[in-house]
């Protein structure tokens, strides 16, 4: 399992040119909370990285267990 730091690493670069606003608004979750994802304070809970996944066209397993 990938540790926290490539997983914020994936979400920054997922999150591309859109603004963290606009992510944590379609995602329903707080900037902050999107802020400690992208720099590997914390790991999302399931309903959230389920979200960020739907929102990037990516699987949950692509984004936080892929090696």
């Amino acid at each position: 399992m990938p540790n926290r730091n490539d997983i914020a690493e994936r979400l920054r670069a997922l999150r591309g040119d859109k603004s963290r606003a606009e992510v944590s608004e379609a995602c329903g979750i707080s900037i902050s909370a999107l802020t400690m994802y992208e720099i590997g304070e914390r790991v999302p809970r399931d309903e959230v990285k389920t979200r960020l996944a739907k929102l990037y066209g990516k699987t949950v397993e692509e984004i936080f267990f892929a090696e």
